[in-house]
């Protein structure tokens, strides 16, 4: 048993200075969880007007002022971190997933569907689909928009991934509905850190959500700042029994699907 939780908040547009300020206080106010998981592009905020604006407030992870703080307070808290950020890399982009440890960094996952005006700033993620093993469970990383290909919750859960973490921005409530749904069919958790907020023309929707294999919400959120905690017992998620004769991956009948396009 450990116990997880989402930082839902409102990061401020290109100020990653109070976006940390504002980090500092609210990690500080999550650490009894053993891992944490912030909104998408906490750094740096959302809804950029051009890439070269998004470029100019991203960071390389190797020399990045957010990734040193987040080590800092994964150190401090004996935690695990897993936080949306908008990276360079040369002359590139990606809106990334990162993993930090009480050791450091563990590692990313670059978000593969972009989502409208992303496609014209950010790179397709090119990291592919990893899972890390934090000692307590093994963990997948997903953003925002990935919520809609249930082909990516099934390798992840294939792979081995007892809970799947989903820094979001989302502006709908649709992802809300479907991140439950990948829960109980890959008999995962699921921990979704949305964000709250108006950037220019668009609004978030908050209402971050702790989901467990059984497709029920433990924990979620309002439409204001909040900090959501869960107890997770990973054995629900490593036992893939939907009856006494039926599992949830023995049972496909991959033969019988044709090709997938």
């Amino acid at each position: 048993m450990f116990k997880a939780s989402y930082i839902q908040f409102a990061p401020v547009f290109g100020n990653q200075e109070k976006n940390i300020k504002k980090l500092d206080i609210l990690i500080d106010n999550s650490k009894q969880a053993d891992l944490v998981v912030i909104p998408e592009l906490a750094n740096s905020g959302y809804n950029f007007s051009s890439r070269k604006e998004a470029f100019s407030l991203a960071e390389e992870i190797g020399k990045s002022e957010f990734v040193e703080f987040l080590e800092s307070k994964a150190k401090k808290h004996n935690t695990f971190i897993v936080s949306g950020i908008n990276e360079k890399e040369n002359d590139k982009l990606f809106n990334t997933s990162i993993l930090i440890g009480p050791n450091g960094f563990m590692g990313k996952y670059r978000k593969i569907h972009l989502f409208m005006n992303e496609k014209d700033i950010f790179e397709k993620g090119n990291s592919g689909l990893p899972v890390f093993d934090i000692v307590f469970c093994k963990l997948g990383m997903l953003v925002c928009f990935d919520y809609l290909f249930p082909e990516i919750w099934r390798i992840l859960a294939l792979k081995g991934s007892d809970i799947i973490c989903h820094p979001s921005n989302f502006i709908t409530q649709y992802g809300q509905k479907v991140v439950p749904v990948h829960a109980i069919i890959n008999r995962i958790f699921t921990i979704t850190a949305n964000r709250i907020g108006t950037e220019k023309d668009l609004t978030f929707t908050g209402r971050s959500i702790i989901s467990n294999p059984f497709g029920e919400i433990i924990t979620q959120a309002s439409g204001d700042e909040e900090i959501g905690f869960a107890d997770i017992d990973i054995s629900l998620s490593r036992n893939k029994m939907i009856t006494e004769r039926n599992h949830v991956f023995n049972d496909r009948q991959t033969e019988d699907y044709g090709e997938i396009i």
